[in-house]
């Protein structure tokens, strides 16, 4: 049986602040108990490029996303990683949820996530869209939340991606020392508590072998905002936990743009 393989973005999260706050026990046990590496994001430290390299297993002039505005951006020849499972094995299903338009919108600026609609139409590949831009990330987490433990419990596609925008909006507005910051992170655990108690009981009902795996984009400044070259902003960090499967044994440290061949290997 292959491992299915679900990705969780967590959004412009400071690892060593969620840790540190106590408000993370789920992230803190996941780490914990699974596989851990910091990685070195590319300047600049922005969501574009950085989700952009980790979703396609690119870098930034391969994809050539320059910021968040996606202008001349080559991501129709760099296919995701959920694309290129399909491609790897064509009875792959495939599931991404996020809140940020950009990364699977296909209404707008890219979507880094494509779009593939011939499998949508088939049932293969399902993609839950929602404007935290809009109506704030605080609601559309839960949102994407809620839909992705349904899909996880009831549908069990061999790969997904699921992303968390909530933190990353209160750094941006009130700095990552800030209550706002905690509390989001707060709220995030809890989203992730509910992911990993739905693949557990997957596992256990199915016997089905899972790699729940974290990441973020950037980090975040304690003041605020992102997009430089300080180790703060360039701080980013991968977990993997296995469940009904052992933990991945991958290198200590690797480009970001190597997470994706990593994560099909497992899929191999």
């Amino acid at each position: 049986m292959k491992t299915k393989i679900l990705l969780l973005g967590i959004d412009g999260l400071n690892l060593s602040t969620a840790l540190d706050s106590g408000r993370a026990p789920t992230l803190e046990a996941l780490k914990n108990a699974g596989y851990f590496t910091a990685l070195t994001m590319d300047v600049p430290t922005l969501s574009g490029p950085g989700w952009s390299t980790l979703l396609t297993g690119s870098t930034h002039a391969q994809h050539a996303v320059k910021d968040n505005l996606f202008a001349g951006h080559n991501l129709l020849n760099r296919p995701d990683l959920l694309s290129r499972a399909l491609y790897q094995d064509q009875s792959t299903t495939t599931f991404a949820a996020a809140g940020w338009p950009a990364l699977v919108d296909p209404v707008g600026v890219g979507p880094v996530i494509q779009e593939r609609r011939e499998q949508q139409r088939a049932d293969r590949h399902r993609v839950i869209a929602r404007d935290g831009e809009t109506y704030g990330y605080q609601r559309v987490d839960a949102e994407i939340a809620d839909v992705a433990v349904y899909a996880v419990t009831k549908f069990g596609h061999d790969v997904g991606f699921v992303h968390f925008c909530e933190a990353d909006e209160a750094g941006d507005l009130y700095g990552a020392q800030s209550e706002h910051y905690l509390e989001a992170i707060s709220r995030i655990d809890a989203h992730l508590a509910r992911l990993h108690a739905a693949v557990a009981k997957r596992v256990e009902k199915y016997e089905e072998k899972w790699l729940m795996v974290l990441i973020t984009d950037h980090g975040q400044l304690d003041e605020g905002g992102h997009g430089g070259d300080s180790p703060q902003e360039r701080a980013s960090f991968v977990i993997a936990d296995g469940i009904g499967r052992d933990n991945p044994d991958w290198p200590d440290g690797f480009a970001p743009e190597g997470l994706v061949p990593l994560l099909l290997a497992e899929r191999a």
